[in-house]
């Protein structure tokens, strides 16, 4: 009993020891949770973003990179709530805890080593997390500084959306070798698959432009886009329908191709994030645009995004990376591959 605190007091070096490795030497396990970490912290991004906007929190921090003119942290007066203040100062201390993992997710892509060598790629999907972030952070000061002019809002979230893609593609990369791909399914479902990606791109897009206009702009007396709202609304809904068809089509295309059991699986989920979003959609629409289900509906285009962006990874095939640090890649993969193990 009487060495238990000694023990204990081994634990945080241990630890340390575990983390400075998985950072300095990591292994292929490793990189793959730094990747996964970077995908959830980019989403974590967007979320947190909505949240700010939806709370009419725009303006909560009316100076940057302070948050008002005397102040670094959430305090003084600026016309709007405190609440307002803090949760506008919390999403900027969420993003700076989010770059010190992104920064993370670049260090261990720069150390990492396969047969001896770097990997180029990896290193260059890595470094665009930090750089995002930074770049983001910029976009934020512009947005806060014109009063958060709509188009710069809309420019600010669809930073965020190429972010995901890019640790999207990290987080799948990692786990292959870097030889050249092998198809998995016939070209027309390939190019259906990829076409789904930027429909969904074009409906996140229409979904900034339709909040841009709307009563939830970021705050009650801030610049519009100069739209008929119901207008802007129909057409993101008829990009809805227009993804639903695809969908319906990538499904049959799936199965008549004898896709791989991952890839019609990764397909079934989207036709169900699709149909979902569009039953919140027009749930939110005839109930007045309540903040809380807009945010949903934002949650769920997320949802959307990361499995269009995953489904076209599932259509070919590299050889899959050794769980060994340093070993030679494994044989490749069969149809039915599952890329998240």
């Amino acid at each position: 009993m009487e060495r238990a605190p000694a023990a204990r007091s081994h634990a945080p070096a241990a630890w340390s020891r575990v983390l400075a490795d998985a950072l300095l030497a990591p292994t292929p396990a490793a990189l793959r949770r730094w990747a996964a970490a970077g995908l959830v912290t980019s989403v974590l991004i967007i979320l947190t973003g909505a949240a700010v906007r939806l709370s009419q929190s725009g303006l909560g921090c009316p100076d940057w990179p302070d948050c008002t003119s005397t102040s670094l942290a959430a305090g003084g007066t600026t016309g709007d709530p405190l609440i307002h203040r803090w949760i506008e100062f919390g999403n900027r201390l969420v993003t700076v805890s989010i770059f010190v993992v992104a920064v993370g997710v670049f260090i261990a892509a720069w150390q990492y080593r396969q047969r001896g060598e770097r990997r180029r790629e990896l290193v260059w999907l890595a470094a665009a997390q930090p750089a995002g972030i930074v770049l983001q952070a910029l976009l934020g000061g512009l947005v806060v500084l014109t009063k958060l002019n709509p188009a710069l809002v809309s420019l600010h979230f669809l930073a965020s959306v190429v972010l995901v893609a890019a640790t999207v593609a990290l987080y799948v990369r990692c786990q292959e070798a870097d030889g050249p791909a092998r198809p998995l399914a016939p070209r027309p479902v390939r190019l259906m698959a990829l076409a789904m990606v930027g429909g969904v791109a074009v409906m996140m897009a229409a979904g900034t432009v339709v909040t841009g206009t709307g009563p939830l702009a970021g705050a009650r007396e801030v610049a519009r886009y100069h739209l008929p709202l119901e207008g802007v609304t129909q057409f993101h809904a008829d990009i809805g329908w227009l993804l639903g068809g695809l969908t319906v089509a990538l499904l049959l295309g799936l199965r008549l191709g004898a896709a791989p059991r991952r890839a019609v699986w990764l397909g079934w989920l989207l036709a169900g994030f699709i149909a979902a979003q569009g039953a919140i959609g027009y749930s939110q629409y005839f109930s007045g645009l309540p903040a809380g289900l807009v945010w949903v509906h934002v949650a769920g285009s997320v949802a959307i995004w990361v499995t269009a962006l995953l489904l076209p990874y599932t259509l070919r095939d590299r050889s899959a990376v050794s769980p060994v640090l340093g070993a030679e890649p494994l044989p490749a993969l069969g149809a039915d591959a599952d890329l998240s193990r």
